[in-house]
């Protein structure tokens, strides 16, 4: 048996690893502009239905269909809802929906849809920000990866949203944290309207 020491740090590591969706993937670190750039749509809106099932036309690949609504269209095609289906591998992911929880707010950089009719975020979790509400009121967007590297074309605070904020924008790609989501929402519509 281990020592106390080691069976805390594996029970720390195990459970902080139950924390991502798609964990059984490795992926590349995207910027808010690459994530931008490659996504084929990118929507915010509130998860309607999700549900681990075979795929249609290959059963033995396992999905998750997933629906919501959309309140927003910041780039691609625009309707009052989005249904679509991504791959599941991990059996961690096919037990938490891939993060995908009915009545949770989202922001997605989704990919072109396959021809076989999959799509997922840009990055999996970096693609893939949920939004919150802080207790002064703020909503706040997370992705997987704690908005890791998104740096690069994250503009500072100005002094006013950094003293209502409890979440500051990141300055490099080491920062990380919650950003506003409205910061967000218009760095992306910035960067939609360069590309």
């Amino acid at each position: 048996m281990f020592p106390k020491p080691y069976r805390l740090f594996l029970l720390a590591f195990l459970c902080s690893t139950l924390a991502f969706a798609q964990r059984g993937a490795v992926t590349r670190p995207e910027t808010l502009s690459s994530l931008t750039a490659q996504a084929h749509t990118i929507v915010e809106g509130r998860i309607l239905d999700s549900r681990v099932e075979p795929h249609p036309q290959y059963p033995n690949l396992s999905t998750v269909l997933v629906t919501m609504s959309v309140a927003q269209t910041l780039k691609g095609p625009s309707a009052p809802s989005l249904t679509f289906r991504q791959f599941v591998w991990d059996i961690r992911d096919r037990l938490d929906h891939v993060g995908y929880t009915p009545g949770t707010e989202v922001l997605l950089f989704l990919s072109t849809p396959t021809n076989t009719g999959l799509r997922s975020p840009i990055g999996l979790e970096q693609g893939h920000f949920t939004i919150t509400t802080d207790r002064k009121g703020n909503r706040l967007a997370t992705n997987g990866r704690n908005n890791l590297g998104l740096a690069p074309t994250t503009a500072p605070q100005s002094r006013t949203t950094a003293k209502t904020s409890a979440a500051p924008a990141a300055k490099s790609p080491q920062n990380q944290g919650p950003m506003l989501e409205k910061d967000l929402v218009r760095q992306i519509k910035s960067l939609v309207a360069t590309h």
